[in-house]
């Protein structure tokens, strides 16, 4: 099974973007002599301790710093931009690194009111299926006669999936006949339900003969499980602040949670990301097949919000190995 990796570009306490930016470049690297299969990276906006706003961009860098590994979006806020801008961002990246560069879509903003607000948007607007159409007609086949064509992009192909964390995101995948990405490290309430409405309604497209199905999955490993269970914190800590609105750079681990966010947080913040893998190589194998053998996935993409860059990449390189061994 193809395993991949989900980026936010993480801004570390004590650390800025350029940071973050080095940090991502140096995973990307190491993943793709891991055997990772792709390097995704996140549109979020106005949160210090994300780096990967100008997704494109971060997208064009890590496919410059690596050879073979695909390099893609999960995904571009769609919303936030017009489908000729997209195509054309990503036709460009396709031109220049052929058959390595994915598309994932997504309908949320990125942000919040004050986001969609600089960003142009009209908070109303709702064209997400129709601008999706739009997207896959500019990056199909050359198009001579029509009024507006993606250039550079037509013809490129560029494969683009919908991303989703609810069942609208399901049925559109479904009714299009696109690859279906869910979001499930940190919103698995509808995970079973989604992927098996998709895979009930999918229907054949020139895209996709059938279902193709990736599931989110958080991993945080160690050599110890105590320590793996302490790398984990950071992403806790920082989920709860993002939950009573006081989000911050990537917070450092605690060896008290519970002081620090109380019992009743943690509780949410644990379900929320209890599709999660955490421990040993043998706990994070295991874990990790208990939840392909119930969703029966594609592909699984595996992310952790880890503070330490050195612990974070033990951790990538541990869940591969998990996963060869799977």
């Amino acid at each position: 099974m193809p395993y991949s990796v989900l980026d936010l570009a993480p801004v570390p306490e004590g650390f800025e973007a350029g940071d973050a930016i080095r940090n991502t470049l140096d995973l990307a690297r190491h993943a793709e002599d891991w055997g990772y299969h792709r390097y995704w990276m996140a549109e979020h906006h106005n949160m210090p301790g994300i780096a990967s706003s100008a997704t494109a961009v971060l997208i064009g860098l890590v496919a410059q710093a690596t050879r073979r590994i695909r390099v893609g979006a999960g995904g571009i806020m769609l919303p936030n931009h017009a489908p000729l801008t997209v195509a054309e961002a990503f036709g460009t990246l396709a031109t220049v690194f052929p058959d390595r560069i994915d598309l994932g879509l997504g309908r949320a903003p990125g942000g919040d009111g004050a986001v969609i607000r600089a960003l142009r948007r009209d908070p109303m607007a709702d064209s997400f299926p129709d601008d999706v159409v739009e997207l896959l007609d500019y990056l199909g086949p050359p198009r001579p006669g029509a009024a507006v064509r993606a250039l550079p992009g037509e013809g490129t192909q560029v494969p683009v999936w919908i991303l989703g964390s609810s069942l609208f995101g399901a049925q559109l995948a479904a009714h299009l006949g696109l690859p279906y990405a869910f979001a499930s490290h940190f919103a698995p309430g509808d995970l079973a339900q989604a992927l098996t409405l998709y895979r009930d309604r999918f229907r054949p497209s020139p895209w996709a003969a059938q279902p193709v199905t990736m599931m989110a999955v958080n991993v945080f490993a160690a050599d110890d499980a105590d320590e793996a269970r302490f790398l984990r914190t950071t992403m806790q800590l920082a989920f709860a602040r993002l939950r009573t609105g006081m989000p911050g750079k990537l917070p450092r681990p605690t060896r008290d949670l519970d002081a620090e966010i109380g019992p009743q947080m943690r509780r949410a913040v644990d379900q929320a990301l209890r599709i999660s893998a955490v421990g040993d190589k043998a706990q994070v194998r295991d874990q990790l097949g208990a939840l392909i053998d119930s969703h029966r996935p594609d592909e699984v993409i595996l992310t952790g919000q880890i503070h330490d860059h050195q612990a974070r990449l033990r951790s990538f390189r541990i869940a591969a190995e998990a996963m060869k061994q799977l």
